[in-house]
């Protein structure tokens, strides 16, 4: 009886082994596919192209001639958008390298595609809200005493009393 448990724990502990070193091999694999992915998207009719490596960075972007039809603040908006796009496009492609190596529902396969859908979330069709609002005019000061014996500056001083130096 001893010999057949002793028998069965080998089996298993070769079945585990195995197991695990095909994860490690699929998440290599995994990890080998990601570094090699790009992306690209075209916006603005046509104008703006841009290229993002595995990590998101923008590798090219190009510009058509029509692009000078849009203002510059325009043209930064639609350059930021179509970048989003392509992004989003990565992450889609992770997706799918995910799928065909560990999975989606393995533990490696979710951790991998949180990440992604965090760092490049779906851009949403239509025109994208500023991310901050924007900021207060720059406050103005005046030059006035802050206290009642205090004389008003003549712009040598601060209304500071100079005795008081």
């Amino acid at each position: 009886m001893l010999g057949r448990n002793l028998d069965d724990a080998e089996e298993w502990v070769r079945s585990w082994s195995s197991q695990d070193s095909g994860r490690a091999e699929a998440t290599a694999t995994l990890a080998d596919r990601i570094a090699g992915l790009a992306a690209s998207a075209t916006g603005g009719d046509g104008a703006v192209r841009v290229h993002v490596n595995s990590g998101g960075n923008v590798t090219a972007l190009d510009l058509d001639d029509s692009a000078r039809r849009l203002s510059g603040a325009d043209l930064a908006a639609e350059i930021m958008r179509t970048m989003r796009r392509a992004q989003s496009g990565l992450r889609e492609r992770v997706a799918v390298a995910v799928g065909e190596t560990v999975g989606a529902e393995s533990e490696t396969g979710r951790a991998v595609l949180e990440s992604f859908t965090q760092r490049f979330p779906p851009v949403p069709d239509g025109p994208v809200a500023p991310v901050m609002p924007a900021s207060a005019p720059f406050p103005s000061f005046s030059i006035r005493p802050t206290l009642p014996h205090q004389q008003p500056a003549n712009g040598h001083e601060s209304g500071r009393d100079s005795r008081a130096r």
